[in-house]
């Protein structure tokens, strides 16, 4: 298919079948300055959408607004050569797939064309036969790399994770350890507070590692089914009262006022297990960056198109070079500096993209030492 303007009107039914045609097809780009090879391709490629690009620059501009799975381009063009735009498309994605037809054969131009990364050659004069094997198998490699990078990343992310969570679990059992030892060899009389200290500081610490391993198990679930999601009717309301009841950062402080504004609006269709994980991220964190007294303030509304969450509180609050830092993996805000913040730095990372999952968005508000505020916004359909 090749996508060209049209004047012909599609009723909604035969609009909608087009689309979902074209989202389930490859699309090839196809750049040539001969119109009679860019003809060519398109009628031999007929079961893939094909976009076609007369130069370097319209090519660029095409790959830059369209999502391409593979390039097929010509070297010889004028202005910049395929060689330039191969360059410039592996400079905008190392992984892009694109094959590169030549009428020459000299073997600086293919020696030139690997060196930069294309992923495969045809000769002109094309052979269509050959042309729809190349690309077969060009989309193939495309596939194959995809799955590499996706095991490379997911096995950096297990190492990350692994070596945090080594860490964040070596100073409580440090601590504990150090308070058996201590017991075990009699440094302390059983009526001395320093050993009603330090056993208050055990507890805690054996609590906070309990808190961990819940922590732990709640991640693993959440990236068990990250990419699924399964939407039912939901009530806001309902997920942000049981948050908040379920919040153990809440109940620790019990100092801090807390005010939840419900309002009537339509029920939506969420996954409730994702939405419910984002929206305890995010209260959490509004009781655990604030002092033991304060006030969270949760508020909710409703348009004809999307509902909107907000979540206050009179906490310590971020510098703005923070706030574009705390939805990524692993980071942390630590404000005293101490390099022993409690977490595992993934909670805002998934709340944002399970937000997002549902074509929503998220927002931080927040100026140090006057508190924080989040916006959540949800479609209502």
């Amino acid at each position: 298919m090749c996508v060209m303007q049209s004047s012909t009107w599609m009723t909604p039914n035969e609009s909608s079948i087009f689309f979902t045609r074209l989202v389930l097809m490859n699309t090839i780009l196809v750049v040539d300055d001969e119109r009679l090879i860019r003809e060519l391709c398109c009628h031999a490629l007929t079961e893939y959408r094909v976009l076609l690009a007369e130069d370097s620059e319209e090519a660029l501009r095409l790959y830059e607004k369209e999502p391409v799975d593979l390039v097929l381009s010509d070297v010889m063009m004028p202005g910049s050569s395929g060689l330039d735009l191969l360059c410039q498309i592996k400079r905008l994605d190392p992984n892009a797939v694109v094959v590169i037809m030549t009428g020459f054969s000299e073997k600086e131009v293919i020696l030139q064309a690997l060196k930069e990364g294309a992923d495969d050659f045809i000769h002109k004069p094309l052979n269509l036969l050959m042309l729809k094997s190349v690309v077969e198998k060009a989309l193939t490699k495309k596939i194959l790399k995809e799955e590499v990078a996706h095991l490379k990343k997911l096995d950096r992310f297990k190492n990350n994770f692994l070596s945090l969570i080594s860490h964040k679990f070596k100073t409580p059992i440090t601590a504990i350890s150090l308070f058996l030892q201590n017991t075990t060899h009699g440094v302390y009389e059983t009526s001395d507070s320093g050993f009603n200290a330090s056993a208050a500081m055990a507890l805690d610490e054996a609590k906070h590692l309990t808190k961990m391993v819940d922590d732990l198990l709640v991640f693993s679930a959440v990236m068990e089914g990250a990419e699924n999601i399964e939407r039912e009717p939901s009530d806001l309301n309902l997920l942000i009262a049981n948050a908040l009841s379920l919040s153990r950062d809440k109940k620790s402080k019990p100092g801090i006022e807390t005010d939840f504004f419900h309002q009537k609006i339509p029920m939506l269709q969420l996954d409730r297990k994702k939405i419910s994980f984002a929206l305890q991220q995010i209260i959490d964190n509004a009781y655990k960056f604030s002092g033991e007294e304060g006030h969270v303030a949760i508020s909710i509304h409703s348009d004809e198109s999307r509902a909107c969450v907000m979540v206050s509180d009179t906490g310590i609050g971020m510098p703005a070079e923070e706030l574009p830092k705390i939805f990524e993996k692993f980071y942390q805000i630590d404000p005293d500096n101490t390099g022993q913040v409690r977490g595992f730095g993934l909670g805002l990372f998934y709340a944002r993209e399970f937000i997002r999952q549902h074509d929503g968005g998220i927002m931080v508000d927040s100026h140090p030492g006057l508190g924080t505020t989040v916006t959540i916004t949800l479609p209502c359909q």
